[in-house]
């Protein structure tokens, strides 16, 4: 059994910036990608932020400039460092990450932190 537990969500203002983490526990083998994805009130789940096992990162473009990912794979980790945030980051966001365990190579999800960007 594998998990996934975000932390770091919260209210900011526009402009601030918050410090999302995840952190991945259970069976683990090892971690190919691990990402982060949002879903605002009536949208789709869109991608915000990907990074390979080799370190190559995908961003979305309405965060590229502002938004870095990264990671600790000694602590099987993923944060999002979110700066300069605007009203329309409000969303609920998600980690993901592609985990080799027991049960061979499958894809998991956290239960998502509340972001919220408004004065």
């Amino acid at each position: 059994q594998v998990q996934l537990v975000e932390s770091g969500g919260g209210l900011v203002q526009p402009g601030g910036s918050l410090r999302l983490s995840c952190a991945a526990s259970g069976s683990i083998f090892g971690i190919n990608a691990m990402g982060w994805y949002r879903q605002a009130p009536g949208k789709q789940r869109e991608l915000v932020a990907a990074l390979a096992s080799g370190d190559s990162t995908n961003y979305a473009d309405s965060v590229k400039g502002r938004f870095t990912i990264s990671r600790d794979n000694a602590k099987n980790t993923v944060y999002l460092q979110m700066n300069s945030l605007k009203p329309e980051d409000t969303a609920v966001y998600y980690c993901n990450a592609d985990v080799w365990g027991r049960v061979g190579v499958r894809d998991y999800w956290g239960q998502g932190t509340q972001v919220t960007v408004s004065s």
